[in-house]
């Protein structure tokens, strides 16, 4: 019996924008610059305002499916060591998230790891988060910091710190030339 928040009736959103913003964040923490750049914040900042209000639905709807499908690797990988991917993903995110007050407050960390358990179980991200109303102003940060720290962890995993990034593209691109034709 298929779920409410199967995610074959989620929006897929941008994940491009989302998969570039997680990707500057990455290699500007990699470069031993500060994650808080005010050149590269501004420019951010001046890229979502140029959005509107659906293309910042686009942008939460691809954060959350970016965090389905690093969640899905996540969960492969792990799974193919008989690990539980909730086990060893979910406490370490949290752990990290309550390190980072500024962007994560603590209000907004049991959403955040609500997401990616759905995420983890096979549940869309941005359906189950629908449940619980609109999103807030203050999860907008630890939402990018969800992605950014999925994303840092299969770097990790995989000793390659362009991996989540070039899977990302390549299913990208894969998906664009199956829909040609």
């Amino acid at each position: 019996m298929s779920s409410s928040c199967d995610p074959q009736y989620a929006p897929v959103g941008d994940v491009g924008a989302v998969l570039m913003m997680v990707d500057s964040r990455l290699k500007t923490v990699h470069d031993g610059k500060s994650a808080t750049d005010p050149e590269q914040q501004a420019l951010m900042d001046q890229f979502i305002a140029s959005l509107g209000p659906d293309g910042l639905d686009d942008l939460l709807n691809g954060a959350c499916t970016l965090i389905y499908m690093f969640m899905t690797w996540l969960r492969k990988a792990h799974e193919s060591q008989d690990k539980d991917v909730l086990e060893y993903v979910v406490p370490t995110l949290v752990a990290t998230m309550r390190m980072m007050p500024r962007s994560c407050p603590p209000e907004a960390i049991p959403m955040m790891a609500g997401l990616t358990i759905a995420a983890g179980t096979g549940l869309s991200p941005n359906l189950w988060r629908r449940q619980y109303g609109d999103w807030t102003k203050e999860e907008m940060t630890p939402l990018e910091a969800t992605a950014f720290l999925l994303a840092e962890h299969i770097n990790r995993i995989t000793e390659n710190p362009e991996f989540a990034t070039r899977m990302i593209m390549d299913a990208l691109t894969n998906a664009d030339a199956d829909g040609e034709g």
